[in-house]
């Protein structure tokens, strides 16, 4: 059984030190293709995770941990990262998926709720592209967040204008990662039933690689700002005595 231990325990394989380095969709793909098969083990620790639905925030943290470090060519133990993930960011976790889904599901319904009136109705074309932006806004806030969330412990409200701040400044990355996720699928149901086994097999991880790949430069520069990560203070103030 060593060699079952060692497919979930043992370190993924790293980049040769006289390698040139790599950017852009070139960086991603040479990613891709030295960790495929830990993203297909990782998917399949996903799916496990999440089956009972409420571990479904804390999964998908789990797996942006994971994504980041190898995005970052850390180490990592697939097994152990994971499941220490998933338990250190359970409760956060959870408490930004109920708060982000809810946002996404009131913007996709009213999204619904103004086309729909749209075609008889053309004043409510403007209220239609609002909803579009600002749905749009929030699942890139999503990214940013989830990303943000696995990579420095910060509290709730710098984490949200963090993850704000990094929206604003690359939207594009974390809009052409949601657009990948989205092909993933979009193929999955095209060539049904022959890609019968793509969800199981990489949708998912892939789908939180591209997420963690498009949006970590942003998550590093805002991280970097100065004050940043620090609680704000108030400037000292002397004695009065000591001013007399």
């Amino acid at each position: 059984m060593q060699w079952l231990r060692d497919m979930w325990t043992r370190e993924g394989p790293g980049i040769p030190k006289d390698a040139p380095k790599r950017t852009g969709l070139a960086l991603f793909g040479e990613i891709l293709v030295r960790e495929w098969w830990e993203m297909v083990k990782l998917n399949i620790l996903f799916i496990l995770s999440a089956l009972f639905v409420v571990t479904l925030p804390a999964a998908l943290a789990a797996m942006a941990r994971v994504s980041v470090a190898v995005v970052e060519d850390r180490n990592t133990y697939l097994l152990r990262d994971f499941t220490k993930a998933f338990l250190r960011y359970f409760w956060r976790a959870t408490g930004w998926g109920l708060a982000l889904g809810g946002a996404l599901a009131i913007g996709l319904y009213a999204i619904v709720t103004y086309a729909a009136g749209a075609r008889d109705n053309l004043l409510l074309s403007a209220p239609l592209t609002i909803a579009l932006v600002a749905t749009a806004f929030i699942a890139v806030l999503a990214c940013h967040l989830i990303v943000l969330l696995v990579m420095r412990d910060l509290p709730a409200l710098r984490l949200l204008r963090l993850a704000a701040l990094a929206s604003i400044i690359r939207p594009l990355p974390a809009l052409g990662a949601l657009a990948f996720a989205a092909s993933l699928w979009l193929a999955h149901i095209l060539f049904y039933p022959v890609s019968v086994f793509m969800p199981a097999t990489f949708n998912f991880s892939l789908g939180m690689f591209a997420v963690a790949f498009g949006v970590h430069r942003a998550a590093v520069t805002v991280l970097q700002l100065p004050n940043a990560t620090q609680p704000h203070r108030e400037p000292h103030r002397r004695d009065a005595s000591y001013n007399n």
